[in-house]
């Protein structure tokens, strides 16, 4: 069966039967919890490490904040 082909067959599904279909989909992408947890934990190291020997330079949230908003605003081509 092709791919077309099921996802014809999927969208003929009740609704709740679609739901349930997309959400195990989705679930079987993610990656395990427990990855997740271990990158994010190295990730913190990383980043508290830098802080600590001054890798990298700390800036306050308000002009953090400004810069997010800012290239937000430019992406969405304002």
């Amino acid at each position: 069966m092709s791919t077309d082909d099921l996802l014809a067959r999927a969208l003929g599904l009740p609704r709740g039967d679609r739901a349930r279909l997309a959400d195990e989909l989705l679930a079987s992408l993610e990656e395990p919890e427990e990855d997740v947890a271990a990158a994010w934990a190295s990730e913190l190291q990383r980043r508290s490490r830098e802080l600590a020997d001054g890798t990298v330079e700390r800036i306050p949230w308000e002009t953090a904040r400004a810069q997010v908003l800012a290239e937000l605003k430019q992406r969405r081509g304002g």
